[in-house]
């Protein structure tokens, strides 16, 4: 049983190596107040830039606050202590800012011509037509 155990960790240790080179990780962050941006600096020299109200958790932290990010671990995720906020490199990185509720939130937020034309139809018929119970 121990001879199972024993290579099952084998296993686990390789493939926390082979993830170390070839997954992204953050090597450093910053918050650049003068560009209103969060800047993460990855491990395969690549860099990546966000503004901070896309992010769960930090829509109203103050320039101080953002200045707080810290990287964790081994670059897996960004860290602000001070408003108890984790974000994950590799869901940035994929665009998931937070919560699936907090990121249909920010769909919702969005803007477009169509979007515009949309609602200004429906305010010329007296605002957004009333759901109907199916019955």
């Amino acid at each position: 049983m121990n001879d199972l155990t024993d290579a099952q960790i084998d296993v686990a240790l390789e493939r926390g190596k082979i993830a170390q080179t070839t997954e992204p990780r953050a090597a450093a962050a910053r918050y650049d107040a003068k560009k209103g941006l969060l800047i993460v600096e990855l491990t395969n020299g690549c860099t990546f830039a966000f503004p901070p109200r896309l992010a769960q958790g930090l829509e109203h932290a103050s320039h101080q606050q953002l200045g707080e990010v810290e990287v964790l671990g081994t670059g897996y995720g960004l860290h602000w202590e001070s408003l108890d906020v984790d974000l994950s490199i590799p869901g940035l990185l994929a665009g998931i800012f937070g919560t699936r509720s907090h990121m249909a939130r920010l769909a919702g937020q969005a803007t477009s011509p169509a979007k515009a034309a949309a609602a200004r139809k429906n305010g010329r018929k007296g605002g957004r037509p009333y759901k109907s119970a199916v019955g």
